[in-house]
């Protein structure tokens, strides 16, 4: 099948970004246990992973897995993650999965989409992130680096996680999508930002790829529009 212009885009910023990171992964550290991210992945919600991992390491420490997180009260997950913030809604959540995993799936994080998405405080973005790093499944985790690079390099119009996602779903192979999600994490930290992104010092900026760069300056300011013809 012959490749349309956004998969041979997407084929290039691939090639190069795995260049820049071979060895991109998750930035949460989960011991490859899917119940660990899973946990992990709904702490992150508005928290960084730096915290999440300095705090889900206490956590499993003291309730190291799905059984021991059922059994404990909210009060007492609460109180061990309140730095991650929105602690109350996220110690239920976690408390609540944790019940239905052992209930419905016993023990066992399951695998298929519509079953995570069964599970509370668990979204596309959760569930796509568990099945490509703990299954191998692949899933585009439409995150905000994600969605922010994805529409610079005009592979997507939109701000929706969902519409990002069906966009490149279709033209990333599967066993490739988690990668390009981890190297969108690094490359949006490190040079794509949110503000001031570094466009001149950009690794892409000479290879076609990028339609931001047209808006914006050599200083990774906005250009002023140009005055409307009279």
């Amino acid at each position: 099948m012959k490749k349309n212009s956004k998969q041979k885009k997407a084929d290039i910023i691939i090639r190069e970004l795995y260049k820049l990171y071979p060895e991109a992964e998750c930035s949460l550290e989960f011991s490859n246990d899917p119940f660990r991210l899973l946990v992990m992945a709904r702490l992150s919600a508005q928290c960084t992973d730096a915290r999440v991992n300095i705090v889900s390491e206490e956590l499993f420490k003291i309730l190291p897995d799905v059984y021991a997180m059922a059994s404990a009260s909210y009060e007492q997950i609460e109180e061990i993650i309140k730095p991650c913030g929105l602690f109350r809604t996220k110690a239920k959540n976690i408390k609540d999965m944790s019940k239905i995993i052992i209930e419905k799936f016993q023990g066992k994080v399951p695998s298929d989409m519509e079953s995570l998405l069964s599970l509370p405080g668990v979204g596309r973005k959760i569930a796509n992130l568990i099945r490509g790093d703990c299954f191998e499944i692949g899933g585009i985790v439409a995150d905000t680096h994600c969605i922010r690079l994805t529409n610079r390099f005009g592979l997507a119009d939109s701000d929706n996680p969902l519409a990002v996602e069906r966009a490149l779903d279709p033209i990333i192979p599967k066993d490739l999508q988690s990668g390009y999600c981890h190297r969108m994490v690094y490359f949006g930290r490190e040079y794509c930002k949110a503000q001031n992104p570094r466009c001149s010092e950009c690794p892409l900026k000479d290879l076609d790829v990028c339609v931001y760069k047209n808006t914006i300056n050599g200083n990774g300011k906005k250009l002023p529009k140009k005055p409307k013809a009279v």
